[in-house]
């Protein structure tokens, strides 16, 4: 009986991407023995201190050096598909063939080209199965190296992986896998849609929260004045909704109210942020930190009063499931205010969060109103959504739910239900 399982992602560690890191740690401590690997390595300058918690140790389907490194890997690549074809010439010129007539995209090429590294590499390992952390390119390569090599596989699905995804190939993706976990009901609604006679496959599997480490704070909540002390964190991209929140706090500043922002999170929209504050002027209501390790980022919500998820859905699809930054928020008992859109209506019930609409700046600013107005509201808020992650959204209990899923008996059992090669 093969040993291990591999567990693909897109790039690791990445600092925005602490579910799929406790996701790691968490199956391994369940007993699953992990191998592994990312496509590629983000090159982040700041790193979760958990990533030394993690057994595996970590492949890179992507060279990561200059020239000579390249070409090693190049030179491996070739050696790979050289043998596969060698091994099984009527398999591989099917898959090719099926590339050739359905996924002619230059990705799809890069994607199978790694695929067929990794089939070699995995079954070195003694792999018994394949498990990609991402519907997209993750889960593209996993499903190459189950055509390759008749693996089962399994992947996870999010957000903007499914909704900017072509649903024909997604759908080939579920119907080839053992099985599709997604962390949200919307996701899984989605998915369940696309997979069609396939849907039992679809797995409603969520993220949750590291309830020990971020968890209220042993003393009073910010400061004993009366200024509103609001908290974003995510990172500096179009879907977080940015410019909604600086619109909804210009309307508050206008009104005499005392309020503060800060901003946790990277990305590539800074400068049109601070352009934007600067045009409402609000320059001196809001501070950017940059991205953060967790053991900061937790101490940032014991500084808070509110916490604004203030989320929006992009005119490709994209948009978030239920952000990571909301779960913590909610387990560190901060009241929050989030957005209608995509899963964030499954974590907030209406005791424990404020709904308004996505890209309603007014809409906000009444919530933020009603929390500035009403520090009783914000103890009850921030207290319930405590209990609410406790019982529902804790991290070590999500983990364990899924860790059957990746014994051997459940790997056979997928295998049985998948395809093989057509």
């Amino acid at each position: 009986m093969s040993t291990s399982v591999t567990y693909l992602t897109k790039r690791f560690p990445r600092l925005s991407e602490t579910f799929i890191l406790d996701e790691i740690i968490g199956l391994e401590d369940a007993g699953v023995p992990l191998r592994l690997y990312a496509i590629a390595d983000p090159h982040e300058g700041l790193v979760q201190p958990d990533v030394a918690r993690v057994a595996s140790p970590v492949t890179y389907l992507r060279a990561l050096g200059g020239a000579r490194e390249r070409t090693r890997v190049a030179m491996a690549t070739i050696a790979s598909h050289t043998r596969l074809l060698a091994r099984d010439p009527r398999r591989y010129l099917g898959i090719l063939a099926y590339i050739a007539t359905e996924r002619r995209h230059l990705s799809t090429f890069i994607n199978f080209a790694q695929a067929g590294r990794l089939t070699l590499l995995v079954e070195a390992d003694d792999a018994r199965h394949v498990h990609a952390a991402f519907a997209h390119g993750p889960a593209s390569v996993a499903h190459f190296v189950h055509l390759l090599s008749d693996l089962p596989y399994s992947f996870s699905a999010h957000a903007k992986d499914i909704y900017v995804s072509s649903p024909d190939l997604l759908a080939r993706k579920i119907h080839d896998a053992s099985f599709v976990l997604t962390c949200s009901r919307s996701a899984h609604d989605a998915m369940t849609e696309i997979a069609g006679t396939d849907a039992a496959k679809i797995l409603l599997a969520p993220h949750g929260v590291n309830t020990e480490r971020f968890a209220p704070a042993s003393g009073p909540r910010g400061a004993d004045d009366a200024t509103l002390r609001i908290l974003a964190v995510g990172r500096l991209v179009p879907k977080k909704g940015y410019p909604v929140l600086f619109r909804a706090l210009a309307q508050l500043v206008g009104e005499g109210r005392d309020v503060s922002c800060t901003i946790v999170g990277a990305g590539p929209e800074r400068d049109e942020l601070e352009s934007l504050a600067s045009r409402l002027g609000i320059t001196s209501n809001i501070r950017f930190l940059g991205a953060l390790p967790a053991t900061a980022v937790a101490a940032s919500y014991h500084e808070a009063d509110v916490f604004v998820q203030a989320s929006v859905v992009m005119a490709n699809g994209d948009r978030d499931g239920i952000p990571n930054s909301l779960l913590e928020a909610m387990a560190s008992g901060v009241p929050v205010v989030a957005s209608d859109v995509a899963g964030i209506p499954e974590v907030i019930t209406p005791e424990c969060g404020l709904l308004v609409p996505p890209g309603d700046p007014a809409a906000l600013a009444e919530a933020l109103r009603r929390l500035h107005d009403e520090p009783e509201l914000r103890a009850r808020v921030g207290a319930a959504g405590r209990r609410h992650m406790i019982d529902s959204f804790d991290r070590r209990a999500c983990t364990q739910a899924i860790a059957p899923l990746f014994q051997p008996a459940t790997c056979v059992v997928g295998l049985a239900r998948g395809s093989a090669q057509s």
